[in-house]
């Protein structure tokens, strides 16, 4: 789950690291007791969980004198399709030098991967396309607590020995709060210190408990519903509603779905020995996906029995045509309910994805 940039500052803050004073606003006249404090320029930052959001107008410098007005118009605005609910607003910092720093996990190697370059800000993304020679990079072996001296004089380079530390304290920040990416772009450097200009923490999904964090925010709805049911469930672009159980099984699905020129709406795996009331919420979960034209179910009953599956299938009621292949446990019986309801089977995995293409197109 991804946490707003004032959620991730308050954890920099936790770890000893420098961020600019600021308060978080619900309203515009919410500012007026703080303006004295926040200095002679303001910087008010919509908190919204998008991408680019500098770019699209939210993020705003305001003079003191107009900072209240400047809200007051941010909240109005819609962020890449967001409403404004919040602002962050900030001292402006009289920035010497921004740096970029950032540590993930490097799924080739599964171990953290620390990135810092001496040019941060908006464009980092083009430095590291153009320029990659620009971004140091080093391997932390995950149970080390602390990154040696000598990597990060590595990672600094030629960068003020004060950077230093903030590397070290971010990198606990990563391991501590079970983070995918821990980000400070920029990473500033003042007359007054070293400090995070901006923030980016991503927790893992897995972790949210361990963490304290009660609602993963970053859900739909029915990824939502999905969770509550127990089903893996991935929301994609496609037109194809897709239902299978066991996860290589689904993922050949999607891939077969690929390969014959559709587009798959989802992925959702109902799991081993799903009974017919768990089958019915799984069709009628995707059936609610807007963009879905048809549903491919696809099941081999091992522990899950056919039968079950077809009741839960003609238990759903659904308005969108379901194309279904069964194979295994209690199959002619499944076969049997289906048929007499009028629904379409098919005796191959191919043959069932080729008919669902062409009725989706």
């Amino acid at each position: 789950m991804k946490l707003l940039e004032h959620e991730a500052k308050n954890i920099l803050k936790e770890y000893g690291i420098k961020v600019p004073a600021g308060v978080l606003i619900r309203s515009a006249e919410e500012l007026i007791p703080h303006l004295s404090s926040l200095g002679d320029r303001i910087v008010l930052k919509a908190q919204v969980d998008v991408g680019g959001r500098g770019k699209a107008g939210g993020i705003l410098m305001a003079e003191r004198e107009t900072a209240v007005k400047t809200a007051d118009a941010l909240f109005r605005k819609e962020i890449n399709g967001l409403h404004v609910r919040e602002i962050l607003a900030e001292q402006h910092l009289p920035i010497q030098h921004e740096y970029y720093l950032s540590i993930t996990i490097d799924r080739s190697s599964r171990q953290p991967l620390i990135l810092f370059a001496d040019a941060g800000g908006v464009d980092i993304e083009i430095t590291a396309k153009e320029r990659p020679e620009a971004i140091r990079k080093v391997y932390a072996p995950p149970l080390m607590r602390d990154i040696p001296p000598f990597m990060l004089r590595e990672l600094a380079g030629s960068a003020p020995k004060e950077i230093i530390p903030v590397i070290n304290k971010l990198y606990r920040v990563f391991c501590e709060k079970d983070a995918l990416l821990a980000e400070i772009n920029p990473l500033v450097t003042t007359p007054q210190g070293v400090y995070a200009a901006d923030a980016k923490i991503i927790v893992d999904d897995n972790a949210l408990p361990r963490q304290g964090i009660k609602m993963n925010r970053d859900l739909t709805s029915r990824e939502r519903e999905a969770e509550q049911h127990g089903f893996s469930y991935v929301e994609l672009s496609g037109s194809i509603g897709v239902i299978g159980n066991g996860a290589g099984l689904t993922m050949a699905t999607l891939d077969l779905i690929e390969h014959y020129g559709g587009k798959a709406a989802n992925f959702l795996d109902v799991g081993g020995g799903a009974e017919s009331e768990r089958v019915m919420h799984a069709v009628q979960l995707v059936a609610r996906l807007p963009s879905v034209r048809v549903i491919v179910v696809n099941l081999l009953g091992g522990i899950t029995r056919c039968d079950e599956v077809a009741r839960g299938i003609i238990a759903a009621g659904i308005p969108q045509k379901v194309i279904v292949r069964l194979a295994g446990t209690n199959e002619a019986e499944g076969r049997r309910l289906l048929t007499e309801k009028g629904y379409e089977m098919l005796d191959t995995m191919d043959l069932v994805v080729q008919r669902a293409v062409e009725v989706a197109v």
